[in-house]
């Protein structure tokens, strides 16, 4: 029970009492030990490391059959599905592997709530603009590096060790897996844990009610001992990254720039500026058709990405990708079956390319990156023309 007793924090603060149990996601006795402070402390307000996707996702189920992938292409939540995607098939492997189901402290803290009729706290912050601030923090090549990574880390079918087991027992688990990107990218901690425990000890010092239990991942509970004592600007934690006044100028001035080269051109030497029409047209077109085939898109995919690229290339606010993957959903529309195997697909390259839904979120990502490379090479041979020209 000394072991139980060190894993309850006791904070009283301007007449408020804070009761934080620190739990590990994969233990067991973490969910009786949550139960029992709940019934026995009476709390008027009960908080959750959760944020409100994550507890429709813990209450409801993935409910992966619900999602409508046009609404996740047009919206660019590509990226954030195959994340949940990782999540999923991580904790699935954990409960294939150690027959333990991550999660289930949260779920009876939110039982326990309801039944003494205590309200009920969404503590921890959106996961999207979580993800949203690592993304925008590593930079151009650690995006690259970060995206490698998390591709590879889906198709690793390495079982978990025990001592792995240990160390997760004491981790957050969104830490635990993004553990092995934090040690490639140091600077994520300060987004990762740091941002979560001043938004997490915010939101629990604001809890209606003067006592208040908060049911937390053991990592966070230090950091939360020392944040609650200090004020913190929620709005400023939830803030998406505003791109640098230099980067809203590139990206509308370059492609300006492509057009005023093309369109000089074509005024001094029109067979020169045909050239370079077609140059653009080629290489934006057949690297963004290349990405979409190499994702075995339908062949009117391959040709809508052909089409769109040279345009979408020279418009920063719309990219091939999402007209591709668009056009791939209305012809190979995902089934309710894809989205529920949607767990056990990602586990092999074969499954991840076969499943619908996954083959779209794969046209969507290669065929932006396939017309971001024929944009370098296209704008480096509209260059070249131009400069030949003169």
């Amino acid at each position: 029970m000394s072991e139980e007793m060190e894993n309850i924090t006791r904070i009283n603060l301007d007449g408020k009492e804070f009761i934080l149990i620190g739990t590990a996601h994969v233990s067991k006795r973490s969910a009786e030990l949550v139960k029992e402070v709940i019934e026995a402390e009476k709390p008027d307000s009960v908080c959750i490391e959760l944020d409100e996707q994550r507890y429709q996702t813990i209450t409801e189920g993935s409910k992966w059959q619900d999602t409508d992938i046009f609404k996740i292409i047009k919206e660019n939540k590509a990226t954030l599905l195959l994340v949940n995607l990782l999540a999923s098939s991580f904790q699935k492997r954990m409960a294939n592997q150690f027959g333990i189901n991550p999660g289930q402290e949260m779920i009876q803290g939110i039982n326990s709530a309801k039944e003494i009729g205590a309200s009920l706290v969404l503590a921890d912050r959106n996961i999207q603009i979580t993800f949203a601030r690592i993304w925008h923090s590593v930079g151009f090549w650690g995006k690259l590096r970060l995206a490698k990574d998390l591709i590879l880390s889906i198709f690793d079918d390495e079982s978990i060790t025990e001592e792995e087991m240990e160390k997760l027992k004491s981790q957050d688990m969104l830490n635990s897996i993004l553990s092995d990107f934090t040690k490639s990218f140091p600077k994520l901690k300060t987004t990762l844990v740091d941002e979560r425990d001043q938004y997490l000890a915010q939101k629990i010092k604001e809890a209606p009610g003067n006592k208040v239990v908060a049911v937390l991942g053991a990592a966070h509970v230090p950091g939360i001992k020392e944040e609650i004592k200090k004020e913190h600007d929620l709005t400023k934690l939830v803030q998406l990254p505003a791109k640098s006044n230099i980067t809203k100028i590139l990206v509308w001035a370059i492609p300006i720039l492509f057009i005023a080269l093309i369109a000089y051109t074509f005024i001094t030497n029109p067979v020169v500026g045909a050239k370079q029409s077609i140059s653009w047209v080629l290489w934006t077109g057949s690297f963004a058709a290349l990405g979409t085939a190499l994702a075995f898109g339908h062949p009117l995919t391959i040709l809508t990405a052909f089409v769109v690229a040279p345009i979408t290339t020279l418009h920063p606010l719309i990219a091939a990708g999402w007209f591709a993957g668009l056009t791939q959903a209305y012809i190979r529309r995902p089934s309710v079956r894809d989205f529920e195997n949607l767990t056990e697909d990602i586990f092999s390259l074969k499954g991840f390319w076969n499943n619908k839904v996954t083959r779209i979120l794969l046209i969507v990502s290669l065929a932006n990156l396939g017309g971001s490379i024929g944009t370098f090479i296209g704008g480096a041979d509209v260059i070249r023309l131009f400069l030949k020209n003169l």
